[in-house]
C-alpha cells in the first residue's frame, strides 16, 4: 500500500529546463508579498507564557505531591512540556520569533540551557549544517556514522556486531529514541567541555550546570533515590522519544545525495524534506516540524504560517515538476523502518539521485 503521496511528477523522460535560481526567487516574492514572513508576536508570547505556566505548574504540583510513585505522571507532563521548549528554541534559533537577532539568540540559549539542559551552540552548528545540505552525505551530520547508519555507505563499513544488528536496525529505531534524551545531554556537555570555539561557552556552562544540577538537587530533596532515578528516566526517556519522534519524519527514507552531487537551492530543500499530514494534534506534537518542506525553504518563516505557505509551495512545485512528498505520520514511521533495514542490507545503489527520483512514483 502506498503510504506516500508524491506531487508534482511528470514521465522521466520530459526535459526539466528551468532557471533554477530565478524559480525559487519567484516563490519567496510570492510567499513575502502574502505576507507570510511577518512576525507573530502575539502567537509565540502566548505559547512562551503557556509554556512557562505549565512549567512552573508542574513543579507546583511536584512539591505538594511529595513522596508518591504518582509524581511518574508528573515526570512524563515535564517532558511534554519541556519538548515544547525545545520547539520554542529551535524557532528562535531560526530568527523566527523576534525581529533582533540578539533577542533571538538569546531566547534561544536561555530555553536550551536553562530549561531543556542543552547547548544551544552545539545544536546550532549541527542544524545549521544540516540545513544548508539536507541528506548530503558527507555535508549533512544527520545522516553521518553514529549508533545507526543512515546510508548504505556507513553500512558497508561497519564489522563485528554492528555489521550483523544493521540489517535489523529499523527495529531498533524506536527503542532506541528513549535513549535520545540522555544523549543529547551527553553531546552537550561534551561540546561545553571541550577547549574547541563556542560561542558564549561560560554562559552555556553555567546555564547547563543550574538546570541539571538544580533538577537532580529537586529531586533528591523530595524524593527518595529510587523514585528520583524512577523521575529522572520516565522524563529523559519520553523526552528523547517525543523529540526523535518529531525529527525523525522530516528527511529520514527521502533520496540521499552524493558528496559531488550538485542540486540547486529548491529541489535540494523540498526534495529531500517530507511533510506529515494532520491538524492541530500534529502541529503541537510535532511543533510545525510537520511543513517540513515550507521549513526548509523559509527556515525563518514563523512556524503558525507554515500551514499557509503550504498551498502556495505545493502548487508552485507541481508547476515547476518538482516533487513535494506529503504523507500520515504512520505511514511515514513505516517508511522510516523499512529504510534502515533496506540500508542494512548493504543496497547497490547508495545513492538516489535527486534530480531524477522526482519522476518515480
Amino acid at each position: 500500500m502506498t503510504t506516500e503521496r508524491l506531487s508534482g511528477t511528470a514521465e522521466a523522460s520530459a526535459p526539466v529546463r528551468v532557471r533554477h535560481v530565478s524559480a525559487y526567487t519567484e516563490l519567496a516574492r510570492q510567499v513575502r508579498e502574502a505576507g507570510l514572513l511577518r512576525r507573530r508576536y502575539a502567537y509565540y508570547w502566548s505559547r512562551i507564557i503557556a509554556a512557562l505556566t505549565a512549567f512552573a505548574g508542574i513543579w507546583v504540583g511536584f512539591a505538594f505531591l511529595g513522596d508518591s510513585w504518582f509524581q511518574l505522571f508528573l515526570a512524563a507532563a515535564l517532558a511534554v512540556v519541556l519538548v515544547q521548549f525545545g520547539f520554542l528554541g529551535h524557532d528562535s534559533a531560526h530568527r523566527q520569533i523576534f525581529a533582533s537577532h540578539r533577542w533571538n539568540d538569546w531566547t534561544s540559549r536561555v530555553f536550551s540551557g536553562l530549561f531543556t539542559g542543552l547547548s544551544y551552540g552545539w545544536w546550532q552548528s549541527k542544524h545549521s549544517r544540516h540545513h544548508a545540505n539536507p541528506n548530503k552525505e558527507g555535508a549533512d551530520p544527520d545522516v553521518g556514522p553514529g549508533v545507526l547508519a543512515f546510508t548504505p555507505a556507513v553500512a558497508q563499513a561497519r564489522h563485528g556486531l554492528a555489521a550483523r544488528l544493521t540489517p535489523r536496525q529499523g527495529y531498533f529505531f524506536f527503542p532506541l529514541l528513549l535513549l535520545e534524551g540522555l544523549s543529547l545531554h551527553v553531546a552537550s556537555i561534551q561540546t561545553i567541555m571541550r577547549r574547541q570555539p563556542l560561542k558564549h561557552r561560560w554562559w552555556e556552562a553555567a546555564f547547563v550546570a543550574v538546570r541539571l544540577g538544580g533538577y537532580i538537587t529537586v529531586l533528591l530533596l523530595v524524593l527518595p533515590p529510587g523514585k528520583a532515578a524512577a523521575f529522572f528516566g520516565v522524563q529523559m526517556a519520553l523526552f528523547g522519544l517525543l523529540l526523535g519522534a518529531s525529527f525523525a519524519p522530516n528527511h529520514i527514507g527521502m533520496p540521499i545525495v552524493a558528496p559531488d552531487e550538485k542540486v540547486d537551492f529548491l529541489r535540494r530543500q523540498v526534495l529531500m524534506s517530507r511533510n506529515i499530514r494532520g491538524g492541530i494534534l500534529t502541529d503541537f506534537a510535532m511543533g510545525g516540524l510537520n511543513y517540513q518542506v515550507e521549513h526548509h525553504l523559509f527556515p525563518s518563516m514563523p512556524r503558525p504560517s507554515l500551514r499557509r505557505a503550504q498551498p502556495i509551495v505545493r502548487e508552485y512545485c507541481a508547476r515547476h515538476l518538482v516533487g513535494y512528498t506529503e504523507t500520515s505520520l504512520f505511514g511515514a514511521y513505516r517508511v522510516i523502518v523499512r529504510y534502515l533495514n533496506q540500508v542494512g542490507l548493504r543496497g547497490r545503489d547508495p545513492y538516489r539521485c535527486p534530480l531524477t527520483t522526482q519522476f518515480r512514483v
